[in-house]
């Protein structure tokens, strides 16, 4: 959806307000994200921008910005509009969570899941072998790649039935598995909820895994966080038994699909949880939005934005991607970066 367009500059000078947001970040890097990038890869980074990033771009080790003065006038509108006009949209994996993990490739959450059947965790590999050349084919339309995502997703969850999923395999599963939070996030969540800041959790995975990762890796809840992915229903002993609405992959994952939100709090009375109604967070037409992958844009497809800051973790293969990420995203952090320069971006818009 086209944005609105931009009110004029408001506050600080482009190159001050920059210089401050991208510069106070703190310099600890998460121990557990491979070593920074060489001197080499550093030095070259200019030279792999878009011709538009010449005098007017910001960079600094972790982040790249190709316009300035584009994201310096977003921060100005929607400082001055403030946080009751703000919203965060998040993806999950790879996002919110590490890329790498003890110098190995993190988990994702739907990859995690171990349902305590090797054939039916074979049968679901075996899909994945097959859908996901699909998935990342760009030579296939949209409209034809949707109707095989939801034939992968269907396939797959009806795997997670027949093999008899339990509540208990997936907590063992997350307990086990390679996947952690960014460094930051934890202080992000807590700026953002003591401001009564919506937050989004858009995830084609499996929405009951996240809010398992959640619990067990952040080991508290937060009411202004809500995880809008797949969510199953269980039977009184625990078993999967079907999934609820319809369903979210990769290419649906969006506003529209916000009847399938609950939020990530320990307050089973209460199946929102929300600090206000989705009717009123539709209201909020100031976006930022945090994603690894170009398709995360489409996130904030169905509301009517007034601006929208776009924040890129670029966690590989740097050199090749750099430049169409620095075109889509107003702001592209670096080789796994922590969160600590989207915690600082934050404190700019909501002072």
């Amino acid at each position: 959806m086209r944005p609105m367009t931009s009110p004029p500059l408001l506050s600080p000078s482009p190159s001050r307000l920059l210089r401050r947001i991208l510069s106070r970040a703190p310099s600890r890097r998460n121990p557990t994200t491979p070593p920074p990038l060489a001197p080499h890869l550093g030095r070259r980074l200019s030279l792999l921008l878009p011709a538009s990033m010449s005098s007017s771009s910001t960079r600094t080790p972790e982040s790249v910005v190709a316009d300035a003065d584009a994201l310096a006038r977003k921060v100005a509108a929607i400082r001055a509009a403030g946080a009751a006009k703000l919203q965060v949209i998040a993806d999950f994996d790879g996002t919110l969570t590490r890329y790498w993990y003890d110098g190995c490739r993190g988990q994702s959450s739907h990859a995690l899941l171990r349902q305590g059947n090797e054939e039916f965790d074979a049968k679901r590999e075996e899909l994945f072998e097959h859908y996901h050349p699909i998935e990342i084919n760009p030579d296939i339309l949209l409209p034809e790649k949707a109707k095989l995502m939801e034939e992968w997703w269907g396939k797959s969850h009806g795997l997670l039935i027949e093999g008899g999923l339990t509540r208990e395999a997936i907590n063992k599963s997350v307990a086990d598995a390679p996947i952690a939070f960014r460094d930051g996030v934890v202080e992000l969540f807590e700026f953002l909820e003591a401001r009564d800041i919506p937050v989004l959790v858009f995830s084609a995975g499996l929405a009951d895994v996240i809010e398992e990762v959640f619990r067990q890796k952040l080991h508290r809840s937060f009411k202004n966080i809500k995880i809008v992915s797949n969510r199953m229903v269980f039977n009184e002993e625990g078993r999967l038994v079907a999934f609820k609405g319809k369903t979210i992959h990769v290419l649906n994952k969006n506003e529209h699909s916000l009847d399938m939100a609950a939020p990530v709090d320990n307050s089973p009375e209460d199946p929102n949880g929300s600090t206000e109604d989705y009717s009123l967070v539709k209201k909020r037409t100031n976006v930022l939005l945090l994603g690894d992958h170009i398709g995360d844009l489409g996130m904030s497809d169905g509301l009517n934005y007034e601006n929208r800051i776009a924040a890129g973790f670029l966690n590989t293969n740097i050199e090749k991607s750099l430049k169409d990420y620095s075109e889509a995203f107003d702001i592209v952090y670096l080789d796994d970066a922590p969160m600590w320069g989207v915690v600082e971006l934050v404190s700019d818009l909501c002072p």
